[in-house]
């Protein structure tokens, strides 16, 4: 982590928290893998379950009171009455899953609703055109449409402040060792990516396989077996930050989060390593103050990274030049 920033413990005694997002009272809503929609305030002792039985919750946006969450096979979303979550109806249904499942949800300018759909499989011929993409409904559950294809796990997704870009993390194929890349893509109306014929090559950073000419390549590599998750921009949109989740078992890979930083034109001109010693981290969020929320999986615990004092800061510098 730069020396500028210092860690803290911002929540502890979750349940493998998946998601994060801040709610119109300010408060921070997390999902817990084991089904429940939890709050917690800053070094609160214990998170206090607002709604239950969703299966494995893996996204969560807010729109105004309303707050969406994301689930196997689903979209839901709940009302913000009081310091309660209710009427909680279901957008979507029957949406398929197998080896992956609906990963995050956010909302646009306009509205609508963009949520990752991932694969049934590591590699195959899907039969659901739902299955790998990057689908678009309306708050009101209508109008379902395909926006991206071609992605196996479409992970998180951000959209990029000032431009409105749609960016996805995705996570590749594992029949290949370690070749296949995670990758970052630039989601647009009509894209394909390429799964499960076409895949980025980490070797030679360009795309691999067959049928690549109609593949849109993507923003930028990320490490193999990474397991890129959570995406959160920065307020100013510049540079985002990527929570690479790791291996279930090893260490080599992963772990950390990711500083990814944008040029004018939407690609990716610089990536390094802005934060590690996690267990699993998969979301991130940048808060009001700037700092950034890192939910960790492994551990049940939120963390708070933030820039110290300037103070601090310049009774580090002084000790620097000693």
């Amino acid at each position: 982590m730069p020396t500028a920033y210092i860690a803290e413990r911002y929540a502890t005694g979750l349940k493998r928290p998946t998601a994060m997002a801040f709610g119109p009272d300010a408060r921070l809503y997390v999902a817990q893998e084991t089904g429940q929609i939890v709050v917690v305030g800053a070094g609160s002792a214990k998170p206090r379950v607002l709604a239950r039985g969703f299966q494995t919750p893996l996204g969560l946006a807010w729109s105004g009171p309303r707050l969406f969450v994301s689930s196997r096979g689903r979209l839901d979303s709940l009302n913000l009455v009081g310091k309660t979550l209710r009427a909680r109806r279901t957008l979507l249904k029957g949406l398929p899953y197998g080896r992956h499942q609906q990963d995050n949800v956010v909302v646009a300018r306009d509205g609508r609703l963009y949520l990752g759909s991932g694969s049934t499989c590591d590699v195959c011929r899907e039969k659901d055109s739902r299955s790998a993409t990057i689908l678009s409904v309306r708050p009101n559950g209508r109008e379902l449409r395909v926006v991206s294809r071609g992605l196996r796990n479409p992970y998180g997704l951000a959209f990029q402040p000032g431009t409105g870009r749609l960016y996805v993390t995705v996570n590749g194929r594992d029949d290949l060792g370690f070749e296949p890349a995670e990758m970052l893509v630039q989601a647009a109306q009509g894209r394909n990516f390429g799964w499960p014929n076409c895949w980025p090559s980490w070797a030679r950073k360009r795309l691999a396989g067959k049928g690549c000419a109609q593949v849109t390549p993507p923003a930028a590599y990320l490490e193999p077996r990474s397991g890129a998750a959570g995406i959160a921009f920065a307020r100013d949109g510049g540079s985002a930050f990527v929570a690479l989740w790791g291996q279930y078992f090893g260490r080599k890979h992963g772990r950390t989060v990711v500083r990814l930083t944008f040029g004018a034109d939407g690609r990716v001109v610089g990536q390094q390593v802005f934060a590690r010693g996690f267990d699993h981290p998969l979301a991130v969020l940048v808060a009001r103050d700037d700092a950034l929320l890192v939910s960790d999986w492994g551990t049940g615990r939120i963390y708070r990274i933030a820039q110290k004092p300037r103070a601090v800061l310049r009774t580090f510098e002084t000790y620097d030049k000693r």
